[in-house]
């Protein structure tokens, strides 16, 4: 910068303490003075050159980044629909489509901050400064508050962010990071301090939630394999998970400069810790990996667990959700799986056989009760072609021949009981048109005396 530009640099009229120094006598005329000379040195401030320039900067990079975002919204709309990712990411882009604008404006006004720190003194930078970190600032909030969807957090996020915007614009930033740099303690060779917490917690957050919903994005690709097994789906997308969540929580901590290896030597004592008091969590979770890895049970098996009859909707780290036929759904333990005796109906095929034992009376042929039972279960659509049914005769009953017919179904998961109660009306339509009879529990009694049977007179 030449001699003849530093001495045409304007500068900010100083406030003195004399300026501002309230002493004896009439303090109200004190105060309107004191008042007077602050707004005159407002305005002395903003009526330099500088600071005219710097708000025409602001202004026109606005209304620029304006008219651009107004051509981008439309095809970055577009793009976005055509996207097919989780929620969490479509939220994210969805509260970045509506403030385009403000994207383009945060990075506009630092480059323009950046230029003119170069060719002037940083007080003449003011308004570009405090325009580039309102507008970051509002930026983030209004973007959190979109996404975060608990208040309470996204309050606390936007105070942060204002209280960092104060203190960086007074310029108490720096004092009030070395005051929070001198609580420390040290644990070791690693000192930490309630600066490095802090970072760590807000690096770790941020980290977490983005391995999150990347593992969820990755688990979501995966299960549209096709060529994959389901559980070998289901594998991978956790393995995935755990990994970005443990890189996230490493990179977190390395970022604040924290050294990992100084804390091997408390990695023994946290693990028996975490042994003894997440037991059963650590149970569920090795479970969980032992049924993946031995596909005992995959997404999609009808399977029966004590009273618990219906179909595996879900695989997750600590539990498996199975749902029944009445819409429930039971969230059953991995360690149940393991230690219980299940009864998977689906495991090697789906193929399941069932039985209906019923009887006829004595009078009819036993012959055509087999070939009318075989052709009526045959006629049903859920009953499967691939095995054909069956009809035996078992036993000569005290009222009646009694028969059992096994049939084969290729889907358990759509219910039991509902195909058993159509064979048994398919049965009993099939005895009907040919007078088959069903015989069923009657009492006759028979007096051995003569019975009087008398009408008693009826009054007039």
């Amino acid at each position: 910068m030449s001699a003849a530009n530093i001495a045409s640099t304007p500068t900010l009229p100083p406030v003195t303490a004399q300026t501002v120094e309230i002493g004896g006598g009439d303090l109200s005329q004190e105060l309107v003075e004191t008042g007077e000379k602050l707004a005159l040195s407002l305005w002395q401030t903003i009526y330099q050159p500088w600071t005219l320039y710097q708000l025409g900067i602001v202004i026109a990079l606005y209304l620029v980044c304006l008219a651009i975002s107004k051509q981008l919204e439309p095809p970055l709309e577009n793009w976005v629909r055509g996207l097919k990712l989780n929620s969490g990411f479509l939220r994210v882009l969805a509260a970045l489509l509506r403030r385009v604008e403000w994207i383009l404006f945060v990075p506009a006004c630092y480059l323009a901050w950046v230029w003119a720190d170069s060719v002037t003194y940083p007080w003449n930078t003011f308004i570009l400064r405090s325009a580039y970190l309102l507008a970051a600032a509002w930026l983030v909030i209004n973007v959190a508050s979109r996404v975060i969807r608990s208040r309470p957090i996204s309050r606390t996020i936007a105070m942060i962010a204002w209280i960092i915007v104060a203190l960086s614009l007074t310029g108490y930033l720096a004092a009030t990071q070395s005051a929070l740099d001198a609580v420390a303690f040290s644990a070791g060779e690693v000192r930490i301090s309630l600066l490095v917490v802090m970072k760590a917690v807000a690096l770790l957050v941020i980290l977490v939630w983005l391995a999150s919903n990347t593992g969820n994005y990755a688990e979501t690709r995966i299960r549209r394999m096709t060529d994959l097994t389901p559980s070998l789906q289901v594998l991978m997308g956790k393995l995935i998970k755990i990994f970005l969540v443990i890189m996230a929580i490493v990179v977190s901590l390395n970022s604040v400069g924290i050294d990992l290896t100084a804390f091997a030597v408390f990695s023994g004592a946290i693990g028996v810790g975490l042994g003894f008091g997440l037991q059963k969590v650590v149970s569920n979770f090795i479970s969980g990996v032992i049924i993946l890895l031995d596909k005992s049970i995959k997404p999609g098996d009808t399977i029966q667990l004590d009273q618990t009859f219906g179909w595996v909707r879900e695989l997750r780290s600590r539990f498996v959700s199975v749902v029944t036929r009445d819409g429930r759904e039971f969230l059953i333990p991995n360690e149940d799986f393991i230690t219980e005796k299940v009864i998977n109906w689906s495991y090697t095929d789906n193929l399941v056989r069932l039985d209906v034992d019923f009887g006829v009376s004595y009078d009819s042929n036993p012959h055509q009760v087999s070939e009318l039972s075989i052709e009526a279960i045959n006629a049903l659509d859920r009953v499967s072609s691939v095995k054909k049914p069956v009809c035996w005769m078992t036993e000569f009953g005290d009222s009646s021949l009694n028969f059992k017919a096994r049939f084969w179904i290729s889907d358990p998961q759509n219910g039991l009981t509902n195909i058993r109660g159509l064979v048994m009306l398919a049965l009993w339509d099939a005895f009907k048109e040919n007078d088959i009879g069903i015989p069923f529990p009657h009492r006759e009694i028979i007096m051995r005396t003569p019975v009087e049977v008398s009408q008693p007179p009826t009054e007039d």
